[in-house]
């Protein structure tokens, strides 16, 4: 498609706000992830272990996948794994942050000593790590089914792709990270299958929510760029 050079600008501009707000959604995930909280009102549990205690880390986390999503829907597949890495690099850079900052040592008058610092940061770097590893196959996955349906289907259905790329890519990160952490001995195996099951749960409820809003971000980019169903920004 044709684009003037002021529609060039802005489009870039979208695209640099919302590779922020993927980044920071990843970033700021990997760092609350010690607190948990109980966001069902039953009570379930599965082995005596209570289902739906899930870590905070969990709630910026589905964004990130809502806009893999629409960058991949308005710009391309080369364009939502630009920024992917970008995360990766970022989420590994925050790591190496708050290793440095854990080994400088705290005045005796600092308002957070060394040892309140490292009890909150201590497992940042497991974290980090498990997160990644997860993170780089389910984001990939997801960017890959989405746009095999996306051509399978000629860009329409709009909310088949993005339900099943997101379903599937959300079971392969959530298995793949609680299974890493337990490995590395910050969560207890008896606990897997409950935060499995929980996590899985919560962000495919979260995927059900999030199609309204993909549906309207795309309009809102096809009307303002004047796109067809399935056409996407090009950069020369």
């Amino acid at each position: 498609m044709n684009m003037s050079e002021s529609d060039k600008i802005f489009a870039n501009k979208i695209y640099l706000y919302l590779a922020a707000l993927f980044i920071t959604s990843l970033v700021v995930s990997n760092l609350i992830f010690q607190k948990f909280f109980y966001w069902y009102p039953f009570d379930f549990s599965i082995n005596g272990i209570k289902l739906f205690e899930l870590s905070v880390g969990i709630l910026p986390y589905p964004i990130t996948f809502l806009v893999t999503d629409l960058i991949s829907e308005i710009y391309g597949q080369k364009k939502a794994n630009q920024v992917v890495i970008a995360g990766i690099f970022a989420s590994f850079f925050s790591l190496l942050i708050i290793l440095v900052s854990t080994y400088v040592p705290a005045l005796e008058n600092s308002p957070i000593g060394d040892k309140t610092f490292s009890k909150v940061f201590s497992f940042s770097g497991i974290a980090v790590l498990s997160s990644m590893l997860a993170y780089l196959f389910a984001q990939f996955i997801d960017i890959k089914i989405y746009h095999f349906w996306k051509n399978l289907t000629n860009g329409k259905m709009l909310w088949l792709r993005n339900n099943f790329s997101t379903f599937s890519s959300q079971i392969i990160d959530t298995t793949t990270v609680i299974g890493l952490l337990c490995y590395f001995e910050v969560i207890d195996w008896e606990n897997f299958t409950a935060l499995v099951v929980s996590g899985v749960v919560f962000k495919i409820f979260i995927a059900f929510l999030d199609t309204p809003l993909l549906y309207l971000f795309v309009y809102i980019f096809r009307r303002r760029f004047k796109l067809k169903v399935g056409e996407e920004i090009r950069f020369n």
